[in-house]
């Protein structure tokens, strides 16, 4: 996937999924699309249909009905085959800001 067809909505819910800790989430189950939103900045509706990508590559795993709660399955993300293109996507960190995701001290 060269970079003038990368999909950054989808890398930023799949990046924002892969390095939410529990203490980010408000239930232990995962994140809710509209957290999601408001964490990455985008849509709802953008999001859950980015969330539905993953969770059709299986990347993403989904608990509950009303809310969803979503959590990246990074088990499932290893098994992706090289060639993949969320694997590419979500592997390429060139134009990451990892403060993001971490606090530094």
């Amino acid at each position: 996937m060269n970079t003038e067809n990368e999909d950054t909505d989808l890398k930023k819910v799949g990046l924002e999924l892969m390095f939410l800790t529990p203490e980010k989430c408000g239930c232990e189950d995962g994140i809710t699309a509209v957290e999601l939103a408001k964490r990455t900045g985008i849509k709802v509706d953008i999001v859950k249909k980015k969330l539905n990508i993953l969770k059709d590559k299986q990347v993403a795993r989904v608990k509950g009905i009303n809310p969803k709660y979503w959590k990246f399955d990074d088990y499932c993300f290893q098994r992706l085959d090289d060639n993949d293109e969320i694997f590419h996507l979500l592997c390429n960190f060139d134009d990451v800001d990892f403060s993001r995701f971490f606090e530094y001290n």
